[in-house]
């Protein structure tokens, strides 16, 4: 039987990068998306011309009772997943004197309580699945070193950082792995206009951003069976930035 797994925001950039690598290589998807349904379907178009499954499940990852409804009932109807990938995130970013606290909530909210919210439903099914499973989390850059005007941003992935290895540890032995991969500068629609790119590339080995299919390459392998014995670990994508 094929494996399934869910990406969270994977209508687009990063998110739809990974949905699609996993579809290559042979996985099939639970597509999620918060509003943008239209590029939701436009991905599971491509994911079926690769010629495997997929079907979308639209919620906001902030809202915990939402989370547990669908993916309860999305486990119930489908069996539980062999993997998750949280990717769904947001910035909102500004210097911390006039970072509002509406700025700093959201994005807590999404990119750290998020975690739990799609989580907790989904590990006693994935436990008592009695298999290999998969748990990775996009963090960032920001999360392991901080970054100028993104202190919640910077927060919110260190957490989830924190969160990904604590829960490796408790998963270890049901054969489930947790791990991050970490992006650096990447080109994406979700880079800010304001962000200095020239100045950051100079600050970066490599000499150029890094793409969406890079960092889905790095999902990819640890959802892998060779990937079985890396557990509790940060996988860096950021061209030697850090």
């Amino acid at each position: 039987m094929t494996e399934s797994i869910l990406v969270t925001g994977s209508s687009r950039g990063i998110g739809r990068a990974i949905a699609l690598r996993l579809a290559q290589a042979g996985y099939d998807l639970i597509l999620h998306c918060r509003s943008g349904r239209a590029e939701a379907e436009a991905v599971q178009a491509e994911v079926e011309a690769l010629g495997r499954q997929a079907r979308i499940l639209q919620f906001d990852v902030t809202d915990r009772a939402s989370c547990k409804a669908i993916l309860e009932a999305d486990v119930e109807a489908h069996g539980a997943y062999y993997g998750v990938v949280l990717n769904a995130g947001l910035t909102r970013d500004g210097a911390f004197p006039a970072l509002s606290e509406d700025d700093w909530d959201t994005v807590l909210r999404t990119n750290l309580d998020g975690f739990y919210n799609v989580l907790h439903p989904l590990i006693m099914p994935m436990i008592r699945r009695r298999a290999a499973g998969r748990i990775v989390c996009i963090a960032s850059v920001s999360g392991q070193v901080g970054n100028r005007g993104q202190v919640n941003y910077s927060a919110s992935k260190a957490g989830l950082i924190g969160a990904a290895k604590a829960l490796a540890i408790e998963l270890g032995k049901r054969k489930i792995t947790v791990n991050c991969v970490a992006p650096g500068l990447i080109d994406t629609a979700m880079l800010d206009e304001n962000v200095p790119v020239d100045e950051l590339l100079k600050m970066i080995p490599a000499q150029r951003m890094g793409t969406p299919e890079e960092v889905a390459g790095a999902v990819n392998f640890l959802m892998s069976a060779e990937a079985g014995y890396i557990t509790r670990q940060v996988l860096a994508v950021n061209g030697g930035l850090v």
